[in-house]
């Protein structure tokens, strides 16, 4: 139930992840939030939830300050991993204490 109305809350509050696209030379990601790597062949970025992975050549990231992300070059994949809560982690015990 928790699950359902947080997405409802981000979906009302735009905090979703907005994707805009032209051809396969730009990518403006909205509601970015972390670079998590960035090469001139692979760029890959927290957004609402979402890891977003771009593939490519002569990549290059700009325009971060603004709450999201344009990435120009030749853009030849794009894939999208949901990323699990710490909490969901936990539970799974993937995040357990080392003493």
């Amino acid at each position: 139930m928790f699950k359902k109305a947080s997405e409802k809350a981000r979906e009302l509050l735009f905090l979703e992840s907005g994707i805009h696209m032209t051809g396969n030379r730009e990518i403006m990601l909205e509601n970015c939030r972390r670079i998590e790597e960035c090469s001139d062949v692979f760029i890959s970025v927290v957004s609402a939830g979402l890891l977003i992975n771009i593939w490519g050549a002569e990549l290059r990231a700009s325009d971060f300050r603004t709450g999201g992300l344009v990435i120009r070059g030749k853009i030849a994949q794009i894939e999208f991993e949901e990323r699990r809560r710490r909490s969901a982690q936990t539970a799974s015990g993937q995040n357990k204490n080392k003493r």
